[in-house]
């Protein structure tokens, strides 16, 4: 049988666990279209730039780029705090990887459906607003679904920085009894999955509201 007097501890990480998880949430999903969008642009200035934000976030691990920004930074003069730090890690990690999530889904619409756009005389702005965009997001959301899932686990890694999130405030139970390990791990992964499930129904609900528009 679990006991008690682990679980305000572990409620106060989950908590720290879940703010990281919608900041970060947010900041991804902002820069994936930001970043998605510049990537499809006319000029090749942004699309360079928008291809080095996502080659370097990409391609670099998510560990030293959240150790950079903590304890690199300040060398430069530039201090943040712990949150500071594990949200914009998180989210310009992350949505590196969205961006190319919008990207191929706005290339995944028909081209058709553009060229009737045109012949309607949209303008690009109201053309991607009412007739490519709302198609792409059917695309978009089972894939979104899994970087939001992906998102909420890498959160554990802001422990790394000194944030008391769930893992972090796991790791202090185990360090005072090393005996309760299986007790206090179990909980946790508990825990993880009990925050991740509910945001899982969620992407579905939201899959379906934007398929049956669709239809």
């Amino acid at each position: 049988m679990v006991s008690v007097d682990l679980l305000p501890l572990l409620y106060q990480g989950a908590v720290t666990t879940l703010k990281v998880t919608v900041l970060s949430m947010g900041v991804a999903f902002l820069l994936s279209f930001v970043a998605g969008f510049a990537r499809l642009s006319r000029r090749k200035s942004i699309r360079l730039v928008s291809s080095v934000y996502v080659e370097v976030f990409r391609g670099t691990s998510l560990i030293v780029q959240l150790f950079w920004l903590f304890y690199a930074l300040p060398l430069l003069g530039i201090e943040l705090t712990a949150l500071a730090a594990g949200v914009a890690a998180l989210g310009l990690n992350y949505g590196a990887y969205g961006s190319e999530i919008v990207r191929s889904a706005i290339l995944a619409v028909p081209k058709g459906q553009t060229e009737a756009a045109i012949a309607l005389n949209m303008s690009p702005m109201l053309r991607m607003r009412r007739v490519i965009l709302p198609q792409a997001m059917v695309i978009m959301l089972p894939s979104f679904s899994n970087l939001a899932i992906e998102l909420l686990k890498g959160t554990s890694l802001v422990s790394l920085i000194t944030m008391a999130d769930l893992t972090y405030q796991g790791m202090i139970l185990r360090t005072f009894d090393a005996s309760r390990t299986f007790e206090i791990f179990g909980l946790i992964l508990l825990l993880y999955f009990v925050m991740a499930y509910p945001l899982t129904l969620m992407m579905r609900w939201l899959e379906r509201r934007f398929f049956a528009g669709r239809v």
